[in-house]
């Protein structure tokens, strides 16, 4: 396989896993993640990724409704790792290797996330799981996905989305909302557009950290952008 990158940092929404149900995690959803991204890992690209788990828990959610809100995203961490499980699950399921990190310690049930641990199950053709986020409150899985692809090297961020791209509006709740094939970081902030929060788009700005916003629920797509195949959005 003719691919653009050797080491990717693919970010999974946690809601995405609902599939159709529209709560928890769809085995279907789960086995059609699974086997995408085992296609990519055996043309040779090496995979991090990082799961939201905004389909179990979401802390911000929970401030809402009365939670401590350091309590709330806690939640949020420890739905975040159900879902790591689960994916590294499907995974293995299919003979692809897999390890689960955590930013804060939970052996036996992950190791504790550190670079030169990730880097080394990359390296050795597992896929690095990494959960918890960042391990501190008021911080989100987008701010931990860019923080991790930073730290490992990752050639691109891959923000995998039930939309194709970045749009001037949401598409869902705009039919004239129009794609942009590509976008700068300064574009996305000047326009106020929630490609991801504030603090994960400075942090990828500063660190020169490209991200492609594609559509990761319908099957094939991520080895198109892996082949360098012009889907989603490119933000730069």
């Amino acid at each position: 396989m003719r691919t653009d990158y050797r080491r990717i940092l693919l970010k999974l929404s946690g809601e995405s896993l609902m599939g159709q149900q529209g709560y928890g995690i769809d085995n279907c959803r789960l086995a059609d993640y699974a086997n995408q991204i085992k296609d990519i890992t055996d043309g040779g690209v090496q995979v991090a990724i990082v799961i939201g788990g905004g389909n179990i828990f979401r802390g911000l959610q929970g401030a809402a409704k009365g939670f401590d809100r350091v309590k709330g995203d806690q939640m949020g961490m420890l739905a975040t790792v159900i879902n790591s499980l689960a994916l590294s699950s499907a995974l293995e399921a299919i003979g692809q290797p897999a390890k689960v990190l955590t930013a804060i310690n939970m052996f036996p049930i992950g190791e504790q996330y550190s670079k030169w641990r990730a880097i080394e199950a990359l390296e050795k053709g597992e896929v690095a799981i990494i959960s918890c986020g960042t391990g501190n409150p008021f911080f989100t899985t987008d701010t931990g996905s860019a923080l991790r692809a930073i730290e490992v090297e990752a050639d691109v961020m891959l923000k995998g989305t039930r939309v194709d791209g970045v749009y001037t509006a949401d598409p869902e709740k705009d039919p004239s909302a129009v794609k942009f094939d590509e976008i700068t970081y300064d574009e996305v902030l000047s326009r106020g557009l929630k490609v991801m929060d504030l603090t994960a788009t400075a942090l990828c700005k500063e660190n020169k950290m490209p991200i492609v916003v594609f559509d990761m629920d319908h099957v094939g797509n991520l080895r198109k952008v892996i082949s360098g195949e012009s889907i989603g959005t490119l933000v730069y």
